[in-house]
């Protein structure tokens, strides 16, 4: 059986790598978005975790919630790149204040 510091532990690596890359790339919508979707996979993993390690099912119903919202974000941000890249024929962060109607 693996003990609960090794999830909390992948947990946590998962966020820093999520949160290097959220700061270091402000250019690319694309690699934000990765980032972020890594983010919340991280913090499921420890709703998971933590949730079997007390035998509560509350948490892992929690990650359904999360995982909506994760798929509402991935398409609405989809979305918005592509009529970034019709419009400008790049992906970057600066791009997106050149939308404005």
């Amino acid at each position: 059986m693996i003990p609960l510091t090794h999830y909390l532990v992948l947990g946590a690596i998962l966020f820093a790598i999520s949160m290097v890359g959220i700061f270091l790339n402000r250019k690319n919508v694309v690699i934000l978005l990765m980032a972020i979707e890594l983010l919340l996979l991280a913090v499921n993993i420890n709703f998971v975790a933590f949730s079997h390690y007390l035998q509560d099912p509350a948490g892992e119903i929690f990650v359904f919630f999360i995982l909506t919202v994760a798929a509402a974000e991935s398409a609405i941000g989809l979305a918005i790149l592509i009529v970034l890249f019709r419009n400008r024929r790049s992906v970057n962060v600066e791009d997106l204040d050149l939308l404005k109607g």
